[in-house]
C-alpha cells in the first residue's frame, strides 16, 4: 500500500507540474496582451477597494485625418474612440481617468474624443500633468471633474491650421465658426466665462510670435477652467467616491418598492 500511495502521490506532483505550466503560459500570453494594450492604446485597467477603473492616456499630438511624421509622440483618435466605447460598455469597469499631456493637434479630432468623453454615463475624472495646450484643452474639461499639478500648464490661443490657407472669406468664416465650437464646448465644460477665455485666448502680450496666454495651474483653478489643484491620487479618490456613489444610486432605483 505505501508503495501505491508514492507512486499516486507522484503522479499527482506530475500532473500538478504540467497543469502549473500550463496556468504560467496564459499568464505569460495575458501579461503580453496587458502590455500590447497600454502599448498601442495608452490603457490600464486596476481594481482596487471593489472599484474599477480604466485609465486613458492622451500624450503628445492628437493624430486626426492626417498621418504625422514617425518621429512624432502621437495619440491617434481611431484608437481612442473605440476604446471610449468598450470602457462605457463594459459593466466591469465603473470609471475612467483620463491623463493629459498633450500639445494639442488635429482639432477636429481632439473635439470628437472630448464630446465622446462628456457623453459618458460613467463617471470620469481628468488629470493634467505637464500639460494640455490648444486643443488639449476641451479635452482636460471634458471630464466631469478636472484636475491639474501645480506645474502644468495650458496654452490658450486660436484655431490655427498648418499648410497652404486660400485667403478668402469663405476660409476666414470656416475659422471662426470652428473656434466658435471650441469655446462653447470649453465654456458650457467649465467654470470659465467666455468673456474670460477670450481675453486669454487674443492676448497679444504674451507669446512672442502668436496671440495667447500660457497658464499654470493655479491660474486655470483661479479662472474657472480646471476644478481642482491636485495629483494622481487626488483624481483617483475623486474618482473612486463619484463611481460608489453612482453605484448606491444604481442599486436603490434597482431596489424593489
Amino acid at each position: 500500500m505505501p508503495e501505491k500511495n508514492n507512486y499516486i502521490n507522484e503522479l499527482d506532483d506530475d500532473n500538478y507540474g504540467e497543469y502549473g505550466n500550463e496556468h504560467e503560459e496564459e499568464d505569460l500570453k495575458n501579461q503580453e496582451r496587458r502590455e500590447n494594450i497600454i502599448n498601442q492604446g495608452g490603457m490600464v485597467m486596476t481594481k482596487n477597494d471593489g472599484v474599477a477603473i480604466s485609465s486613458l492616456t492622451i500624450i503628445g499630438q492628437i493624430e486626426g485625418h492626417y498621418v504625422m511624421p514617425s518621429n512624432n509622440k502621437t495619440t491617434k483618435y481611431e484608437h481612442i474612440i473605440p476604446h471610449l466605447v468598450a470602457i462605457e460598455e463594459n459593466p466591469e469597469i465603473n470609471g475612467l481617468l483620463i491623463i493629459l499631456n498633450t500639445v494639442g493637434g488635429d482639432v477636429e479630432a481632439g473635439l470628437a474624443i472630448a464630446e465622446m468623453i462628456a457623453s459618458m454615463k460613467k463617471p470620469t475624472v481628468s488629470l493634467v500633468l505637464g500639460g494640455a495646450h490648444s486643443i488639449g484643452m476641451p479635452l482636460a474639461v471634458s471630464a466631469r471633474k478636472s484636475y491639474i499639478v501645480p506645474s502644468a500648464t495650458m496654452t490658450v490661443h486660436p484655431v490655427r491650421m498648418n499648410g497652404l490657407v486660400i485667403g478668402v472669406q469663405q476660409s476666414f468664416s470656416y475659422f471662426a465658426k470652428m473656434q466658435e465650437r471650441v469655446n462653447k464646448f470649453i465654456v458650457s465644460h467649465s467654470g470659465i466665462s467666455e468673456k474670460k477665455l477670450s481675453e486669454l485666448m487674443f492676448n497679444t502680450g504674451e507669446i512672442a510670435t502668436d496671440v495667447g496666454s500660457i497658464i499654470d495651474g493655479e491660474t486655470a483653478k483661479q479662472c474657472g477652467l480646471i476644478n481642482k489643484i491636485g495629483g494622481l491620487s487626488d483624481a483617483l479618490t475623486d474618482l473612486k467616491n463619484m463611481c460608489r456613489e453612482r453605484g448606491k444610486k444604481r442599486r436603490v432605483k434597482k431596489a424593489p418598492g
